[in-house]
């Protein structure tokens, strides 16, 4: 692992496509209140590896990532590089550490100003979402050389959602406002991928609180696209979502070797 990591060597080149590299920026700066006290949730141990090396290998595993900038804690850089150099990772794919900031959106902005020149394409990854295939990170960086400025995997909700008025108090019963049409609405995961000056611009422009990379972009007035997400990609939250997720790596290893 590298401290100043060197753009590498183009990809292959597909005829008629010019070529452009790809970067991964994982924001693992949070607490992670929801799943208790402790470790931060992106240094929680999955199958006995902390989730935060599931993420940089999860993006590491699409060769068209050739870098990966991790955004620590304010003040655990060190931490955090000591912990990947501890764990075997891809090495083809150069992995850098920076501290991050007091927020997630302040933390992906410093991650971008990270990023050295020469990389066309940004994904943005939460580390809390250990188990994405490669598959879906890889329909992502293809929608975006297509020419999508803003992508995010995407899947259909299995409940009906209802829109209410906030209650008074923690807990107190909500008046339901309205029952948004099922099918318009998708349930959006990450890594949302993105053409690197729209997302530049986007983070120099947008100053509100955002849930998500992709919401800044939309703020731009620039088109967003969906392309299919898949169940694993959830995002470990709370204790019984770490028990799924310790029972999707454990068939991954029995069935795949993983």
């Amino acid at each position: 692992m590298s401290d100043d990591p060197l753009p590498p060597s183009s990809p292959t080149p597909v005829p008629g496509r010019p070529t452009v590299r790809t970067a991964a920026v994982i924001p693992a700066a949070g607490r992670g209140v929801r799943l208790g006290p402790g470790a931060p949730k992106a240094l929680r141990a999955l199958g006995g590896t902390p989730m935060l090396v599931h993420a940089v290998r999860a993006m590491a595993d699409s060769r068209a990532v050739s870098l990966v900038v991790v955004v620590a804690p304010p003040d655990g850089a060190g931490e955090v590089k000591s912990l990947l150099d501890a764990h075997a990772l891809p090495e083809r794919t150069e992995v850098l550490v920076v501290p991050g900031g007091e927020s997630r959106q302040e933390s992906v902005k410093l991650g971008l100003d990270a990023l050295p020149e020469g990389y066309d394409i940004v994904l943005v990854h939460d580390a809390a979402r250990p188990l994405v295939p490669v598959d879906t990170v890889d329909a992502v960086i293809e929608a975006v050389r297509d020419g999508a400025p803003a992508v995010v995997p995407a899947l259909p909700l299995a409940d009906t959602v209802k829109q209410v008025e906030p209650a008074a108090a923690p807990g107190g019963p909500e008046p339901v406002v309205a029952t948004p049409d099922r099918s318009r609405l998708r349930a959006v995961q990450t890594p949302q991928g993105f053409d690197r000056a729209t997302l530049v611009r986007a983070h120099e422009t947008v100053t509100d609180d955002v849930t998500d990379d992709a919401s800044m972009v939309e703020r731009l007035g620039l088109t967003v696209v969906t392309v299919p997400g898949h169940e694993e990609a959830f995002k470990v939250t709370r204790p019984l979502d770490l028990v799924l997720a310790e029972a999707v790596l454990a068939r991954r290893r029995l069935n795949d070797g993983f």
